[in-house]
Parts: structure tokens; C-alpha cells; sequence
């Protein structure tokens, strides 16, 4: 039985966090899973994974009709949300891309 994208997801955020907090001490990430989507009857589960110092956010959704895709924005938490999403295979996103995205995306002269 193939293992659950979100669970997969959740811990490559929550390795990923850890090793932010290690290496960068001014990046403090804060990642969220969202249940808004579904409780709203759309059928994906969403991720947030926000930087309160540089008011930016990564918003990561993964889609039931779009198995084995991760959706992907870089926008900031007044945006929340723009309308083009960016597409990769989930099988390609690992903890070092989520460690790249957070320290590319959320240091300040980024």
C-alpha cells in the first residue's frame, strides 16, 4: 500500500524545519496543515509553510485529481494566494528541496 502524500509531505516539512532552525537561526519557519479546503468540500490537503519576519509564505496543496503532483506557490501571508500554481511530481520534492525553497525564498534579501 503506497504511503500517504501528506504524511510524506509532513515529514519531509518537518525535517526540513529542523534543519532550518539548526543552520539558519533567523529563518523560524512555521508550518501548518490546513483542513480548510476539505472541510469546504474540495478534495485536497494544504500546507502552509510561513516566515512571520519577512511576511512570505510557500503554499503547498496536494490535489486528489492530481495524484502524485505537488502544487506550489511562493506569495506572501497578505497575498495568500495567487491564481498559477506551479506543478512538480512529489516523487521529486525532498527535504533538500524544501530546505532550499525556505532559505532561498524567506531570507530577507530574497
Amino acid at each position: 500500500m503506497p504511503e500517504d502524500p501528506l504524511k510524506s509531505l509532513s515529514d519531509m516539512a518537518s525535517d526540513a524545519h529542523a534543519r532550518i532552525q539548526q543552520t539558519y537561526e533567523h529563518i523560524n519557519p512555521v508550518v501548518e496543515v490546513r483542513r480548510g479546503m476539505r472541510d469546504a468540500g474540495i478534495p485536497a490537503d494544504v500546507m502552509t509553510i510561513d516566515c512571520l519576519r519577512t511576511r512570505r509564505r510557500i503554499l503547498l496543496i496536494l490535489h486528489d485529481e492530481e495524484p502524485g503532483v505537488l502544487l506550489y506557490q511562493f506569495v506572501t501571508l497578505e497575498q495568500e494566494m495567487a491564481e498559477e500554481f506551479q506543478r512538480a511530481a512529489l516523487s521529486d520534492v525532498s527535504t533538500d528541496t524544501l530546505v532550499d525553497w525556505i532559505k532561498g525564498y524567506f531570507s530577507p534579501d530574497a
